[in-house]
């Protein structure tokens, strides 16, 4: 880390191995977190114990995981001020995870929306892990006392369960955690589907046209705008009904930093294949640096390996200061073996 930087505010997130970002996952969270190294001390790890709540070959997950770790760097991520892991590397987090366990409610646990939806669509696999996994996230939030965690909206109702739990163990234990804060990007925080506009963008949809990965090449993200969804109108304005346009201006300014009404004036009198392809254009072009910085990383495995080990032992090193504190609140015997 950086001189200085024990005087700044923790910032943590972690993000699964689910394959190349998309363009939601990356303007809503990942763009947000290089700025953020200024500001804060910050901690991102590859979430790959999280993974493995639903089925996944070992041999998918390890290539996703990597794949993961290079995006966050070409991302923009500097382990001169940031730590990178990959959460399977730091076992405290799993340990502290069971002491929390017993700090939760089975009811907190079964209110949980995401829960009920990965349920849903594995109905054949519904395991304790799925079940269990927001105490996890806990345990990966509360292990190095963040002060913030950037989460998107879909996100918020992890974040209070992992509140309440700190709280609760605050009351019966003593002042042991720091009780985190979301932090939630102003612009941007939801891009929604390019073929389906009142649904978010989600790498899952069937359909391709639907989803901008940050890893197209120009030619394919030009292609999918010039598809997108729109409406019958042909006016480029932002307001409710116009849930299409509403999408692509959203878009048009996260990635060019003009405002929505700038956008809406930029593109007055022209039409809407006009308006698509500058769009199309204007993200390709915002993830040229991205997908070239990301060719070069995946080519390099022994620097990765090299980076990720590094910043697992930093972090192994921060937790364990909150996992031995925690294991002599409850009453554990103290070991040195640590």
């Amino acid at each position: 880390m950086a001189d200085g930087a024990t005087e700044k505010k923790l910032i943590l997130s972690g993000i699964q191995p689910t394959g190349t970002f998309t363009l939601g996952n990356y303007i809503g969270a990942v763009r947000n977190w290089g700025p953020l190294q200024d500001q804060y001390r910050c901690l991102y790890f590859i979430a790959d114990q999280h993974a493995i709540t639903v089925k996944i070959e070992p041999a998918e997950l390890r290539k996703k995981t990597l794949e993961a770790y290079a995006q966050l760097l070409a991302c923009g991520i500097d382990l001169e001020k940031s730590l990178v892991f990959v959460q399977s590397h730091v076992p405290t987090h799993s340990q502290l995870a069971w002491v929390l366990n017993c700090s939760t409610q089975f009811g907190e646990l079964s209110r949980m929306t995401q829960f009920k939806d990965k349920s849903r669509k594995h109905p054949d696999d519904i395991n304790a892990g799925l079940f269990d996994y927001p105490v996890l996230m806990a345990a990966d939030i509360l292990i190095y006392n963040a002060d913030m965690v950037p989460v998107g909206v879909d996100q918020m109702q992890h974040l209070e369960l992992a509140r309440n739990i700190a709280n609760r163990f605050n009351g019966r234990y003593g002042e042991t955690f720091k009780v985190p804060e979301g932090y939630i990007p102003p612009v941007g925080a939801k891009v929604m589907s390019l073929q389906d506009p009142t649904k978010k963008m989600s790498k899952s949809d069937t359909n391709p046209n639907a989803v901008i990965l940050i890893l197209d090449d120009k030619d394919t993200i030009i292609r999918k705008f010039k598809r997108a969804v729109t409406d019958s109108d042909t006016e480029i304005a932002f307001r409710e009904g116009k849930d299409g346009i509403n999408n692509l201006l959203t878009i048009y300014s996260a990635v060019t930093g003009k405002s929505i009404d700038d956008a809406v004036k930029e593109f007055e009198g022209q039409g809407y294949g006009t308006f698509k392809l500058a769009v199309g254009e204007a993200v390709a072009d915002h993830l040229a640096p991205v997908r070239d910085e990301y060719a070069r990383l995946i080519q390099d495995k022994a620097y990765l390996k090299e980076c990720y080990t590094k910043c697992a032992g930093e972090a192994l090193k921060m937790s364990y200061r909150t996992l031995n504190k925690v294991y002599k609140k409850v009453g554990f015997v103290p070991t040195e073996l640590r």
